[in-house]
């Protein structure tokens, strides 16, 4: 039995400018292209795996080939970068010939491979072998449905062959013995993609079997999270044994299973996780994780890793494709707008490893440098990840259902798909988005067609306008999708007026007392560099005794009062601008400026985005009333 997805991604051309695009191409010029050469230990880790003295090499080595060729081949369909491709089709090349003839694509040495043991990890433990197969797994499943490689899906299959042919059916150990099973049974994700692609049943059956090891119990607790099972019986996921952020690449192979099988548990166990991630453990910049695992606590301030916003997001992802719901696809521009803009150096050398709240932003080469080894420098779990993050926007800007074409990014771009019928249709956005709500779309087809265009609406704009031609159309609802059902002809437009009036957030726990103010999707903070010219500078402005912990408690931010927050637009004259800079009264009269997210402590500025606001509505967070936890002013 196959399901049919409610959203699919539509295959597009794509041309994104403003501030994402320029980031897109710094990453693709400045990280993807030169990250082969600048780490060859990425690639040669695999071809002297059996060679002594043997390397030593953290637990996850296998994994950092894989999540690379992932998200270059997602930036890649935004870019289509002739240069990019070019490296790809090399670094592809050298990965499949590292390929051993049972199928085995990973690090380590022949009598340790994927029983979760090794001579040579770094400080002992498990090896995340399956862990890393699984990324590889889905890199080249990606490069093939980009390219048409087939010596990548024939790597594919051998990867397949080779776990089934390890654990699939009554062998011991199962996968789930081998340890790190939040990890090592990501497998389940990868092995039903490769089945949907290939259509080979032993996929799916070691799929389903691997799902029935998420209960298996030990001496003490379940070996790994139960996720089906504990999410059926209605935990939230920070209360499952394993709930880091890696369980949701298993996690998301319920979503395949489902297509796959058509059994509803499956959905129902996903879908019951994703909401419960939306509404305890989302922080308020889009970022997923409180040192990397769920909390049930949105306020805590530990580390918002870069690695578990991806998984978040590629999660929101399979949710929009299952439930259509344009909400989610709302969460998916919170994130991207917000952590994921803020994760990456303007220049695009450098990502972060933790995108906190508060506090500030450190390289991932140097916080997390104990990953760092001879020959490969530069790569960690991050580095190699955070691009995929920009990527993601390939699966979600523009998607096809049964019931039309759904338009969910709003930003300088053109966008070019071909039509069923063998029509093909040009979406070119003229605005300043997000700086301002104002959005013009002109739908430009190479023939007259008829075609229901849905327009996300967000869930914070109350009040939303929208025009075909100048004639107002009637029924756009937050939180909706608005159908313009029309025989679209050259020369047609789109325009809409989104209300980006302020929205706050009210903390609690660690963050009682505290307000986090959106202005549309963007989040906005207070940085010191813009407010230098100000009576609001505050003082002191001081890093802890360990800056890899600072929390942002250091800085002093002026008081804002709710009942006057009228934030108005500010050129910075000044070098590294802000893309969005305003300037507020603050409680005692005095002017304080808020920039948007991503653009605060870029050049290495404690900041804040939990701001004290005198006056914030006081209603409780923890509520599944609302798909986003903003309030109007």
């Amino acid at each position: 039995m196959v399901i049919t997805p409610a959203l699919a991604r539509a295959r597009c051309r794509y041309r994104i400018d403003g501030g994402l695009g320029a980031l897109l191409r710094a990453v693709s010029e400045q990280w993807l292209l030169v990250a082969p050469t600048a780490n060859p230990a990425m690639l040669e880790m695999y071809a002297d795996r059996d060679v002594r003295p043997y390397r030593d090499m953290m637990p996850w080595a296998g994994e950092f080939a894989g999540k690379y060729l992932t998200s270059a081949v997602q930036v890649l369909r935004l870019t289509d970068d002739a240069h990019l491709r070019s490296c790809l089709e090399t670094f592809v090349g050298q990965l499949v010939a590292l390929q051993d003839s049972d199928g085995y694509l990973g690090p380590w040495p022949r009598d340790s491979r994927l029983t979760g043991r090794a001579p040579n990890v770094s400080g002992g433990g498990a090896t995340w072998d399956a862990w890393g197969h699984y990324h590889c797994l889905l890199g080249l499943l990606l490069w093939h449905a980009e390219t048409g490689d087939e010596a990548a899906m024939a790597a594919a299959c051998r990867i397949g062959d080779l776990l089934c042919g390890k654990f699939l059916g009554e062998k011991l150990p199962r996968l789930v013995d081998t340890g790190e099973t939040d990890k090592n049974l990501a497998p389940v994700h990868g092995l039903s993609m490769l089945h949907a692609a290939t259509g080979e049943q032993r996929y799916l059956d070691l799929a389903q079997q691997l799902v029935l090891e998420f209960a298996a119990r030990g001496p003490d607790a379940p070996l790994a999270g139960d996720y089906l099972c504990q999410a059926l019986e209605g935990r939230e996921f920070f209360e499952m044994p394993k709930p880091r952020w890696e369980s949701l690449h298993p996690i998301m192979g319920l979503v395949e299973l489902f297509w796959a099988t058509g059994n509803t548990e499956y959905r129902e166990a996903f879908e019951r996780i994703w909401w419960s991630i939306v509404h305890y453990d989302r922080h308020n910049n889009g970022g997923f994780s409180s040192g990397e695992q769920a909390t049930g606590n949105p306020y805590h301030p530990g580390a918002i890793e870069t690695c578990c916003t991806i998984a978040w997001m590629a999660a929101c992802v399979e949710m929009l494709k299952l439930t259509g719901t344009s909400v989610v696809a709302d969460e998916l521009e919170l994130s991207t707008l917000n952590s994921v803009m803020a994760m990456h150096s303007p220049s695009g050398r450098w990502a972060t490893y933790n995108t906190p709240s508060d506090g500030a932003r450190f390289a991932s080469a140097h916080q997390i440098v104990f990953q760092a080894r001879s020959g490969s420098p530069e790569l960690n779990c991050c580095s190699v990840n955070s691009p995929r993050g920009l990527g993601i926007l390939s699966d979600w800007a523009v998607m096809q259902g049964p019931a039309g074409l759904f338009l969910n990014y709003y930003g300088l771009s053109e966008v070019a798909l071909d039509l069923d019928d063998g029509a093909s249709l040009t979406l070119h956005q003229e605005t300043d988005y997000p700086a301002s709500g104002h959005i013009l779309v002109t739908v430009t087809p190479s023939r007259p067609v008829n075609l229901t265009l849905h327009l996300r609406i967000p869930a914070w704009s109350e009040r939303t306008t929208v025009a075909v031609n100048g004639q107002p159309v009637d029924g756009a609802k937050p939180g909706a999708y608005l159908a313009l059902r029309r025989l679209w002809v050259e020369g047609d437009s789109v325009e809409l007026s989104l209300d980006m009036g302020p929205h706050v957030w009210p903390g609690d726990s660690e963050c009682a007392g505290l307000t986090s103010i959106y202005h549309g999707p963007v989040l906005l903070a207070y940085d010191p560099r813009f407010n230098r010219d100000l009576q609001a500078q505050a003082a002191p402005v001081a890093f802890g005794a360990d800056p890899w912990k600072t929390t942002g408690a250091e800085l002093q931010v002026p008081l804002l009062d709710a009942s006057s927050l009228a934030l108005a637009p500010v050129l910075w004259a000044g070098w590294l601008p802000p893309a969005i800079l305003f300037e507020v009264q603050a409680a005692d009269g005095r002017a304080v400026r808020l920039c948007d997210f991503a653009s605060a402590g870029r050049t290495g500025t404690l900041y804040r985005s939990w701001i004290p606001v005198v006056g914030a509505p006081n209603r409780p967070i923890f509520s599944r009333q609302r798909p986003l936890p903003s309030v109007r002013l």
